[in-house]
């Protein structure tokens, strides 16, 4: 392995609340512009970083820890200005084999405000992709996230942790459901508006059109939701009546609505003030974006309720999901273990060592057999080994180069791969050591 460490710094809503994600939340072109910046800084090998509304988490391949976290840290105070007091109080760091563990929890949303949800493994692929193509990340980063996607699927595939409610959409629904409840009121014959076509917003629209709603779909861009909803239509059938408007109407939604959602990808606030003015019915606003899209003022029968309110929700579902979470979290150490058991095979060292034991081996057993055979004599056969070594080292030399060169390039895992296989070299000859994931703490 190279003299590398896998580095996560973390700011999560198990950390941090929202007032400050807020803060720290980054659009893509901010990603890419803050990641520049920090592998400018020569500890910093590669890096990812993934915004969502619960989490800013920084992925990086490093030289050196502590350098390395002082500078990521004084780069978002800078980006973000918020205080690297703040920042210190609020991280959470992970290293090493921690760091692995934590990005597969992550890639599995083990590690989400809502345990299951569906989003977040997307939005990870969304992540390294932006820092892949922009050369941001390489081959050792690749490596981890190969892996954290392998593991995700294994654990979607394996246990049932997901259900209906396992998303920040389907978990609003349910939070809309019993603030409906509790007023003696049903969902059905409501007007809804949703503002946003992204992931939240068509995920929320899909779990309404099981009830018989007027619902009020806004965008800015109204070709691009008249084809989602066209593309809704056709893979489900729907109680709902829905319609498109253009953003220009969202006042004159805001006004007529019994419930709003939110979940736009904005960097400020879309319902200001201006656009909150009191009515005789009960509203309620559910705002699922990070940062906010509605603007946090107090109106008469009006309720406002944000991502962090969805932790009622969550509670509720705890304990239901908890079994299957330690199961997930088994999945998750034998993955950890898989990884660095692998990441250690593929040492271009070890390979080429076994390459020339073959090689010696090869050359000695041949010179036994000659000499039994009488086709050179037994006082030869130290002159013999020297030519045979000279001749193997001659030989090999080329080819032990070209794999130390191919080692060093962003293919080389699938080349040093064949290499093992050509020569029949097994994964357990190679290992330098075995690591041995730590048992997950359901307590954590």
């Amino acid at each position: 392995m190279q003299d590398i460490t896998y580095l996560v710094l973390s700011f999560s809503h198990k950390s941090m609340d929202l007032a400050l994600r807020e803060k720290l939340a980054f659009t893509d072109n901010e990603i890419v512009e803050f990641l520049t910046k920090v592998r400018n800084d020569e500890n910093i090998k590669e890096a990812v970083l993934l915004s969502t509304c619960n989490r800013v988490e920084v992925y990086v391949i490093v030289r050196d820890s502590q350098k390395a976290i002082e500078y990521l840290s004084l780069a978002l105070e800078s980006a973000k200005q918020v205080p690297l007091s703040v920042l210190q109080k609020h991280a959470i760091i992970k290293q090493n084999q921690d760091a692995v563990y934590h990005i597969f929890c992550v890639a599995a949303s083990l590690d989400s405000l809502v345990v299951g949800e569906t989003q977040i493994t997307g939005q990870l692929k969304d992540a390294y992709r932006l820092a892949y193509e922009n050369m941001l990340c390489a081959k050792d980063m690749t490596r981890v996230m190969h892996y954290a996607f392998k593991c995700a699927a294994s654990v979607r595939n394996t246990i049932d942790i997901s259900s209906s409610h396992t998303s920040m959409a389907g978990a609003a629904i349910e939070l809309l459901l019993q603030k409906l409840s509790i007023a003696n009121t049903e969902l059905d014959d409501k007007k809804i508006a949703i503002l946003g076509t992204g992931e939240i917003g068509v995920l929320a629209l899909k779990h309404l059109c099981k009830y018989q709603v007027s619902i009020t779909l806004l965008n800015r861009n109204m070709q691009n939701a008249i084809d989602i909803l066209h593309g809704l239509q056709e893979q489900i059938k729907t109680k709902a009546s829905i319609e498109v408007k253009p953003f220009d109407c969202l006042k004159d939604s805001l006004q007529e609505s019994d419930v709003f959602i939110s979940a736009t990808g904005a960097p400020h606030t879309v319902v200001g003030k201006e656009l909150i003015t009191p009515t005789s019915k009960r509203r309620i606003w559910i705002d699922l974006a990070v940062p906010r899209d509605i603007e946090n003022v107090e109106c008469e029968n009006l309720e406002i309720y944000c991502v962090d309110d969805l932790q009622e929700i969550i509670t509720q579902n705890k304990s239901r999901r908890q079994k299957h979470a330690e199961q997930a979290h088994k999945i998750i150490e034998s993955f950890v273990q898989e990884f660095f058991k692998w990441l250690q095979s593929l040492g271009v060292e070890p390979v080429i060592k076994h390459i020339r034991a073959l090689a010696k081996d090869s050359c000695l057993k041949e010179l036994e057999r000659a000499i039994k055979k009488g086709f050179v004599p037994e006082e030869y056969r130290t002159n013999i080994e020297k030519i045979l070594h000279n001749a193997f080292n001659t030989f090999l030399h080329n080819p032990t180069q070209r794999i130390k060169e191919a080692s060093e390039s962003i293919s080389s895992d699938p080349i040093i791969e064949a290499v093992k296989n050509i020569f029949d070299i097994a994964d357990d000859i190679v290992l330098l050591n075995k690591y041995k994931c730590e048992e997950y703490d359901v307590k954590n």
